[in-house]
């Protein structure tokens, strides 16, 4: 079988069993759930984003939400026909989500203490407290449930070494990948998604974007850490036993 069969044990890290139609299929559905509402909201309350350049995915939140959507449904899909294949690019996906909405929550709730307006346009209403929270504190929470509870050593099988590094240039890219996108729906909307973009320079623009960067790369490493607190940590003797069984264990279900 190519990519799919059961997958007879977690990996012994693995706080819960996933994929499995119990708590990992729950949280998946719950996850979906909160997110299609969110998306629902901006359909439902149009407003000048809708009609901009780059809708409302010049929003950070609504690209974070999306690549949760894409996440959890690649989870619930591996919950449901438990492929090894779906399961891993749950998991991949989750590399990036996860420390993405966790940034999001810290600078949105961060922010909104100083002032609301440098987060929330003038020209727009607050949403509800029930959608704020679905926006910007339940992708954080689910996805770092998911990263925790039911997933294998950081990203997707036993610890990966070099997954400092992996998540230094990941968190970096996005970071200025999405600086080059604003910048574009810039250029044809003449305005920024968040009013803080407007009140900097492009220098201190640069260096926030750094800096968000940065924080995602922390964030990565701390969800490692909050890993080995919570599951354990290998040796470097059980961790080469565990990466050969491993990788006999997924052979074994495609011959």
């Amino acid at each position: 079988m190519s990519g799919t069969g059961n997958l007879s044990r977690r990996h012994p890290l693995q706080r819960f069993a996933s994929p499995s139609k119990g708590f990992s299929g729950a949280l998946h559905v719950a996850g979906l759930i909160s997110f299609y509402h969110s998306f629902k909201f901006l359909a439902d309350n149009p407003n000048a984003i809708n009609e901009s350049f780059g809708w409302h995915f010049q929003f950070l939140t609504i690209i974070g939400i999306s690549i949760s959507t894409a996440c959890f449904t690649s989870g619930l899909l591996a919950d449901i026909t438990n492929s090894h294949t779906f399961y891993t690019v749950k998991n991949y996906l989750a590399l990036v989500a996860a420390p993405i909405e966790i940034v999001i929550s810290l600078l949105y709730w961060g922010l909104r203490a100083i002032d609301d307006g440098l987060v929330v346009p003038p020209d727009l209403p607050m949403p509800p407290v029930l959608y704020d929270l679905g926006f910007h504190l339940v992708p954080a929470v689910v996805l770092t449930l998911d990263a925790i509870l039911l997933s294998p050593p950081w990203p997707t099988m036993p610890m990966n070494p070099q997954a400092p590094t992996i998540m230094l240039v990941t968190s970096t890219a996005i970071a200025f990948a999405y600086w080059w996108w604003i910048e574009l729906c810039y250029s044809y909307n003449g305005f920024y998604p968040y009013p803080l973009f407007g009140m900097l320079t492009t220098a201190q623009r640069v260096g926030l974007f750094a800096i968000s960067g940065a924080t995602m790369w922390v964030v990565g490493g701390a969800l490692r850490v909050l890993y080995a607190w919570v599951n354990g940590y290998e040796s470097v003797e059980e961790l080469d036993k565990t990466k050969r069984a491993y990788k006999m264990r997924v052979e074994g279900k495609r011959d």
